[in-house]
C-alpha cells in the first residue's frame, strides 16, 4: 500500500499542543504485523484525556489516539490474518503509546488483533469497544462469583456512561434487578429503556455518612467509579456479595477496613481490560455476540451519535465536562 489517508493527529512544540485532522502516509504508522483498514473507531474518556494539552496518557509526539478500532486486514505477516478479515483491536497500547483508531488505516502487533465474532458487525463492536468489554467482563466476573438474579438487585453505578450503561442492558437481559446509579437526571429514561428497573441518585449510594459496615442492600454490584462509591458499595453488600471494580473517576483512596470482607465474605473483584490475556479476550466478546449481546433497540438507545474524524477535537473535549451519555461512535472509513 502506497498512499495518503486521513488521522487525528496530536502534535506538540514546546508546551503547545496542536489538534486536528492530517494528511499521512503507511510511513507514518508504527511497526507491527497487521495493517488495517479502520472503519469505526469509538470515543472513550482515555482517549479525551490523550487529547488534552497535560496529557497523563501520551507521553511522546507526534500521536495517534483511539483506544479502539474496527476494520478489515489490508495486509499481515501473520499467518493467522490474512487480507479481508474483519478484526477488532481494544487496548493494550492502541492510542497510548502506539498510534490508535483515529485513522483510516493502522498497523498493530498481531498479538493484539481478535477476529471479528460471528454475529457481530463492526460497528456494534464499536458500540462496545473497550466500554463494553469491560462491561461484559465485569458480568461474567460477577457470575463467576455465583451472584444470580434471585440474590437481589444488583448496583451500577456511573449508569449514564459507556461501562455503565453497557453493564446496565446485559445485566437486565440476563434477568437481573438492576439499581441503575447516576448523578444525571437527563440519563433516567435512557437507563429505564435500558432495562433499569430502578434509578439511584449517585448521592444516595454514599449517604449522609460513609460507614464500614452498613445496611445490606445489594447482592452485586459493577463499579467504574472507585473512591468513596466503591466504599460504600462493599459496606451495603448482602453476605458473600461481590462487586466488580473497573474504574477511578471517584478517586482511588478506598476508606474501608477488613470488616466486610471477614464478617460479611464481601468480595471485591478487579477487573483489568487493557492487558485481559487474549483467550479470555476472545470468550468475552464471542460472550459479547450470544448470550450477552444488546437487542438492536439497545444497540440504538445506547449509541449517543456517530461522528467523523473531523468532529473529534470539538467532542473529545466534552467527555471531561461530563456532557456525554451512552457511547459515540466514530466513522473513519466505508
Amino acid at each position: 500500500m502506497n498512499q495518503i489517508f486521513k488521522a487525528y493527529r496530536l502534535n506538540k512544540d514546546d508546551q503547545e499542543v496542536t489538534r486536528g485532522v492530517q494528511q499521512i502516509t503507511e510511513l507514518d504508522l508504527p511497526e507491527g504485523e497487521v495493517l488495517i483498514k479502520v472503519h469505526y473507531s469509538s470515543v472513550n474518556y482515555k482517549d479525551a484525556m490523550a487529547n488534552m494539552t497535560e496529557s497523563p496518557i501520551i507521553k511522546t509526539y507526534p500521536a495517534t489516539p483511539g483506544i479502539d478500532l474496527a476494520g478489515v486486514v489490508v495486509e499481515s505477516v501473520d499467518d493467522r490474518f490474512s487480507e479481508g478479515d474483519p478484526v477488532i483491536v481494544t487496548s493494550y497500547d492502541l492510542g497510548v503509546s502506539h498510534d490508535g483508531g483515529y485513522s483510516e488505516y493502522a498497523r498493530v502487533k498481531s498479538e493484539w488483533v481478535l477476529p471479528l465474532p460471528e454475529g457481530m458487525t463492526l460497528k456494534q463492536a464499536m458500540i462496545y469497544g473497550t466500554a463494553g468489554f469491560t462491561a461484559a467482563l465485569s458480568v461474567d466476573q460477577l457470575q463467576a462469583q455465583q451472584i444470580t438474579p434471585d440474590q437481589g438487585p444488583v448496583l451500577v453505578t456511573g449508569a449514564s456512561g459507556g461501562v455503565g450503561s453497557m453493564a446496565t442492558a446485559m445485566l437486565a437481559n440476563l434477568g437481573y434487578q438492576v439499581e441503575a446509579s447516576t448523578g444525571k437526571s437527563s440519563a433516567h429514561d435512557l437507563l429505564k429503556q435500558l432495562g433499569a428497573s430502578d434509578i439511584v441518585d449517585r448521592e444516595t449510594v454514599t449517604g449522609e455518612k460513609l460507614r464500614v459496615i452498613d445496611k445490606q442492600i445489594w447482592g452485586g454490584a459493577v463499579d467504574p467509579v472507585g473512591g468513596d462509591t466503591l466504599a460504600a458499595i462493599i459496606s451495603k453488600l448482602k453476605y458473600n456479595g461481590a462487586v466488580a471494580a473497573s474504574g477511578l473517576t471517584g478517586g482511588i483512596k478506598i476508606p474501608t477496613n477488613v470488616y466486610p470482607f471477614i464478617l460479611r465474605g464481601v468480595r471485591l473483584i478487579g477487573i483489568d481490560s487493557v492487558y485481559c490475556p487474549m483467550e479470555k479476550r476472545q470468550e468475552i466478546w464471542k460472550r459479547m455476540a450470544t448470550d450477552l449481546k444488546l437487542t438492536d433497540q439497545q444497540f440504538e438507545l445506547i449509541t449517543n451519535r456517530e461522528i467523523t474524524l473531523e468532529q473529534l477535537e470539538e467532542t473529545l473535549p466534552q467527555l471531561l465536562e461530563g456532557k456525554s451519555l451512552g457511547r459515540i461512535i466514530v466513522k473513519v472509513s466505508s
